[in-house]
C-alpha cells in the first residue's frame, strides 16, 4: 500500500486458503477482477483468527469486506468422513493443517464485526454458497441456519461470483447502502419483512424451525430449492430463520465466452505469494500448468456440489483465449513443456447439453444423463479434440494431458466417442486414466443419479482394447465410494465382486461425506429421496461404514478382518477360501 501511495483500501478480501495468484483459486479471480474495475483491493490470507489483529493490518476498507473459507468447505477441509482431523491441508503452505478455523466464514466475519461493526460484509465461495439456506451439517449432525444469518454478513454471493461482484462493487461505490442491494441474481440477502416475497413473485420455504424438527418437511423444502436453481425460470426463495428472513434471488445467467475470456486474461502472477518463502502449496502444484477450458456440469451427480455452485449450463472460453494462456505458460521459468490438464468440472463437457440450455436454462425435474441420455443431448467431442490438438501443436509444448474427470457414459454414447478415446489414449494419458464410476449397484447408482454398470463395463473393455491396439501399457484408476445413500453391505459386496471380475484394484477409496446443500446430503439426513419422496437406505452405524469402506480394497491385509466380518454377516462364507471367486483366503 505504501509503495502504491494508498492510504486505504476500497475492498478487503479475507480468504481461508494460502494466497496463490492463479485462476484456479477463487480469491485470485475475485481480487484481480475488482482490481481491473479500478478499485484498491487487499488480501488477508489465512489470518490468525484467535484475535482481530491480523484482520486489521491494512486498515478499514472504504467500501466493504469480502470473506471466503477458500476452495473447500472448511469442515470438509479440516475433517475426514469418520470425523478425524486431517493431518494435511492441500491449500496451505507446506500442506500444514490448522491454518484455518472450523466454520471459517463465521469465525472470520465475527472478527471483522469486532473490528468494524458497520463495514459492508459480503460472503462467498463454496462454504457460503452451499450453506445459503437451512441445511444439514454432517459434523454436528444437525440442521443449521443459513450461514448468512450465523455470520452476520450483509450479503451472500452463491455460485461463481464475477457478475455479482461487478454489480455489488459498483452499487457500493455509487453510495447505495448495502442493506438496499437486494436485486442482484446469484445473491442472498436478509430482511424482516416477509411481504417482500410479493414484490418479486417469490415463494416461501418452510421455516428453519419447521425443517429442523421434521425430516419430511426438510426434504420437501429441499426439492423446491433444488428445482428453482434456474436463471431463466427460477423464483426467489424466502425462508424464516428466526431472527431474520433469508431471501435467495434466482441464479445469474451463464457467462458469455467473451466474459469468461476476460476473467482468464487478467494478469495473474500464477504463483504463491512471496511471503511463503518458496514453500509449496500442494493444491497449486496440482494446477500450476493446467488450463480451465469451461465451467458448469450437466452430469448432476447427487453427491457433487458443482451443479448447485457452478450450475448445469456449460460456459466455454474461446479456443483463441485458451491458446493465448497456453502460449504464455510456455514462457514461465518453471515450465518444462507439459500442460497437466485442459478441462473443467468434467473435461469432455465442452459442448452444451442442448441449444436451449443457454437461453432457457437446465430443464426442471429432468436430467441430461440420468436415467438415460436425453434425446436433445447430442454428445460430441469434435471441438474438444481440436482444442487439445491446437494446444499440443504450440511451440514449447511437448505434451498435453487430461486430468479432469471424464464422463465415460458420454464418451460411449457419442458418435465420435471411440475416435476421442483412441486419441486420448494415444496422446493425452500419462500411464493411467482416472474415471469415477463411484459404484455398480443399481440402488446406489439410482441415488447417485449415475449411469448403470453396463456403461462402465463397456468403457473398461474399450479402453483396454484400444491400448492393446496402440501397444501402450496404460491403466485405469477408478474411483469408488462407500456408504453413499442406497448402499448397504450387500451393495458393497456387489461392488467388490465387480472389481474382482473386472481386475481393477483402486489405489484410493472414498467414504461418502454428506457435503452441505447437496442432494445426497438431504438423502443422508432424511432417509428420503427428496425428488421422489421414496425411502432410501442410509448406513449410519460406524462399524457398517468401516466394513463398506474395507470392501472397496478387500485385497489389502489391513482390511481382512473387516471384510471377513462383512462376509459372515451376509452369510457369504463361500467367498472365503482359495477358489477363484473368493475375496479373501
Amino acid at each position: 500500500m505504501e509503495a502504491r501511495g494508498w492510504d486505504e483500501l476500497d475492498f478487503l478480501c479475507v480468504a481461508g486458503d494460502a494466497y496463490v495468484d492463479h485462476p484456479s483459486f477463487g480469491h485470485a479471480i475475485v481480487t484481480r477482477l475488482i482490481e481491473s474495475l479500478g478499485y484498491r483491493v487487499g488480501v488477508v490470507a489465512q489470518p490468525d483468527w484467535r484475535s482481530a489483529e491480523n484482520f486489521g493490518r491494512m486498515g478499514k476498507p472504504r467500501l466493504g469486506a469480502l470473506v471466503s473459507a477458500g476452495n473447500l468447505d472448511s469442515m470438509l477441509s479440516n475433517y475426514s468422513a469418520p470425523g478425524r482431523r486431517r493431518r494435511q491441508d492441500a491449500y496451505s503452505p507446506g500442506g500444514a493443517s490448522g491454518r484455518r478455523p472450523d466454520r471459517a466464514v463465521i469465525v472470520y466475519c465475527n472478527r471483522i464485526r469486532e473490528l468494524w461493526g458497520d463495514v459492508p460484509l459480503i460472503i462467498g465461495g463454496i462454504e457460503a454458497s452451499l450453506r445459503r439456506i437451512a441445511h444439514y451439517d454432517y459434523w454436528s449432525d444437525a440442521v443449521r441456519r443459513s450461514i448468512l444469518v450465523d455470520s452476520r454478513a450483509d450479503l451472500l454471493i452463491y455460485g461463481m461470483a464475477e457478475t455479482q461482484i461487478e454489480r455489488i462493487t459498483r452499487q457500493l461505490s455509487s453510495g447505495v447502502p448495502v442493506r438496499e442491494i437486494n436485486d442482484i441474481p446469484g445473491t442472498c440477502w436478509r430482511t424482516h419483512d416477509i411481504s417482500a416475497k410479493y414484490k418479486c413473485n417469490g415463494i416461501e420455504l418452510p421455516s428453519f424451525d419447521a425443517v429442523r424438527c421434521d425430516k419430511k418437511l426438510f426434504a420437501d423444502a429441499f426439492r423446491v430449492f433444488y428445482n428453482e436453481q434456474n436463471f431463466a425460470s427460477g423464483r426467489a426463495l424466502f425462508q424464516d430463520q428466526g431472527a431474520w428472513i433469508v431471501a435467495q434471488n434466482p441464479p445469474p445467467p451463464p457467462m458469455s465466452t467473451a466474459e469468461l475470456d476476460k476473467i482468464y486474461s487478467l494478469p495473474y502472477a500464477r504463483n504463491p505469494h512471496p511471503i511463503y518463502g518458496g514453500q509449496s502449496v500442494p493444491a497449486f502444484a496440482e494446477v500450476q500448468f493446467s488450463i480451465t477450458s469451461h465451467r458448469g456440469c450437466f452430469g448432476e451427480c447427487s453427491f457433487c456440489a458443482i451443479s448447485l455452485h457452478q450450475g448445469r449450463v456449460i460456459q466455454c472460453r474461446s479456443r483463441e483465449n485458451i491458446l493465448n494462456e497456453a502460449e504464455a505458460m510456455t514462457r514461465l521459468p518453471d515450465f518444462k513443456g507439459y500442460i497437466s490438464d485442459v478441462g473443467g468440472p468434467t473435461a469432455n463437457f465442452r459442448a452444451r447439453s442442448c441449444a436451449k440450455s443457454f437461453t432457457d436454462g437446465a430443464c426442471r425435474g429432468r436430467s441430461c444423463l440420468y436415467p438415460d441420455i436425453c434425446r436433445s443431448l447430442k454428445p460430441s467431442h469434435s471441438e474438444y479434440m481440436e482444442l487439445l490438438r491446437s494446444v499440443a501443436s504450440l511451440d514449447g509444448v511437448k505434451k498435453v494431458f487430461v486430468r479432469s474427470g471424464l464422463r465415460y457414459d458420454y464418451i460411449m454414447a457419442a458418435p465420435d466417442g471411440m475416435e476421442f478415446l483412441e486419441e486420448l489414449c494415444m496422446n493425452h494419458v500419462s500411464g493411467q486414466l482416472k474415471i469415477a464410476p463411484e459404484h455398480v449397484s443399481e440402488p446406489v447408482l439410482k441415488c447417485m443419479r449415475k449411469s448403470g454398470v453396463r456403461a462402465t463395463e463397456k468403457f473398461i473393455r474399450a479402453y483396454r482394447e484400444i491400448n492393446l491396439k496402440l501397444g501402450k501399457k496404460q491403466f485405469l484408476t477408478p474411483y469408488f465410494m462407500s456408504s453413499h445413500p442406497g448402499s448397504g453391505l450387500e451393495e458393497s459386496l456387489e461392488l467388490a465382486e465387480f472389481m474382482r471380475a473386472a481386475g481393477v484394484r483402486p489405489e484410493q477409496a472414498q467414504e461418502f461425506t454428506p457435503t452441505p446443500g447437496t442432494l445426497a446430503a438431504c438423502m443422508y439426513h432424511t432417509g428420503l429421496d427428496p425428488l421422489t419422496g421414496k425411502p432410501v437406505y442410509v448406513a449410519r452405524d460406524p462399524s457398517e461404514k468401516a466394513m463398506q469402506r474395507a470392501m472397496l480394497q478387500y485385497w489389502m491385509p489391513c482390511n481382512r478382518k473387516l471384510v471377513e466380518r462383512a462376509l459372515y454377516k451376509l452369510n457369504r462364507t463361500d467367498l472365503v477360501g482359495t477358489a477363484k471367486k473368493c475375496l479373501i483366503k
